[in-house]
């Protein structure tokens, strides 16, 4: 058996019942997207039945849905990548990671200048990454001081030219501040390279690494124990910290990652596998900086790809498409939004149908050690399963 989970990240189907909690009533990522490109046309999700989630411009609800339909709300506090995929993996946050909205305390900024052994930091503020380096870039080059920023995620950025500072240098530096960062339970430290020699022509590369606290038990961690084949695709190596991984891919972009997880998948055809893929375009290239039409585009490349991965299922195979939050690049501001996320399910074996408003994003977590025939855990109560038990031999 193979599973394929495919998490597009920043990928909201529309407002939480908490979502007046953190600021984000009316978002809808993807209705507003599809308004925002006069309609979009995704025949691959269609069949699947991504449109009986909601109202969205030119995408047409089925009776007959190919796939398992829901939509998911987030149990864990915050709107962060971490936690969302950690609840993926059936890990429900009850503490919320720390927040730095107004910039990190001085005390452990000094301390990290220290330890690092760097002349110093500019930034230190709540701040888009592409703006901040577009602004503090070419001081960046000339100081030799990297450039520290957050945002509404759990996050500790630190962004450096690659070739000025040294991308090696980069890395050593992140991992100063992973380790004086622990205490204050930070979700991610990330590097954050970049390239270009002055302002307008600044731009981040795909070697940006991150560094995430230890994550709680989870599905990965078992599965893995009772032999499968665990693989990763794009960040989740990063986000696990690679535990509970069995084989890597840390791919950049959504393109890679799509081939990456077809190539996994096809390797693994005489194999119980479970296949975890991050696709990052979604919040970091169009989510984060407000461009609908290139949000709008990435789907259109998801859903022209998605036919090949149908393709190379049997009927013991399954497909689901998920996310870990909302990134509305129509909405306030540049950071994630509070939403229900999809679920689509896609078993060869059996028939799609629409389940409904589930409770969790751990029912995946659930679903994935029931499909497996792991019938005891300790986390599989996190969630509730919408897939069958495997039957065994």
């Amino acid at each position: 058996m193979r599973i394929l989970c495919l998490v597009a990240d920043g990928f909201g189907v529309g407002e939480a019942p908490d979502a007046s909690k953190y600021g984000d009533r009316g978002c809808n990522t993807l209705a507003h997207v599809a308004e925002a490109v006069g309609g979009i046309r995704l025949p691959a999700l269609q069949r699947l039945g991504l449109g009986n989630l909601g109202d969205f411009r030119g995408l047409a609800k089925t009776d007959s849905p190919l796939a398992l339909t829901a939509r998911l709300t987030e149990r864990s506090e915050g709107k962060d990548t971490t936690t969302g995929h950690w609840e993926i993996a059936g890990a429900v946050t009850e503490v919320p990671l720390a927040l730095f909205p107004n910039g990190f305390p001085d005390g452990l900024v000094e301390h990290f200048v220290r330890e690092a052994a760097i002349p110093g930091v500019l930034g230190n503020k709540a701040a888009s990454g592409t703006q901040i380096i577009e602004e503090l870039g070419e001081e960046s080059i000339r100081t030799g001081k990297p450039i520290l920023y957050t945002s509404a995620d759990s996050v500790f950025q630190i962004a450096a030219h690659e070739t000025v500072f040294g991308l090696e240098r980069l890395y050593k530096i992140c991992e100063v501040a992973r380790r004086i960062t622990l205490p204050l339970n930070i979700g991610r430290v990330i590097a954050r390279p970049f390239v270009g020699e002055k302002k307008g022509q600044f731009k981040r590369t795909e070697r940006r690494k991150d560094y995430s606290i230890a994550p709680p038990p989870n599905c990965l961690d078992i599965l893995q124990a009772h032999g499968v084949e665990v693989c990763s695709v794009g960040k989740i190596d990063d986000i696990f910290n690679c535990r509970g991984i069995t084989l890597s891919r840390h791919t950049g972009n959504n393109a890679d990652s799509l081939k990456a997880s077809l190539d996994l998948l096809i390797k693994n055809r005489n194999h119980d596998a479970f296949i975890f893929a991050n696709l990052i375009d979604f919040d970091m290239i169009y989510g984060h900086r407000r461009d609908p039409r290139g949000y709008a585009k990435a789907l259109a490349d998801l859903d022209a790809f998605l036919p090949q991965l149908l393709a190379e299922l049997s009927p013991a195979d399954c497909l689901v498409l998920t996310s870990d939050h909302g990134c509305d690049p129509t909405f306030r501001g540049t950071d994630h939004t509070r939403e229900f996320v999809p679920m689509l399910a896609y078993c060869a074996g059996f028939p799609g149908k629409d389940l409904g408003v589930r409770d969790s994003f751990a029912d995946i977590s659930a679903s994935l050690l029931n499909a497996f025939g792991i019938v005891q855990s300790n986390i599989q109560t996190s969630g509730v399963s919408f897939l069958p038990c495997k039957p065994k031999n």
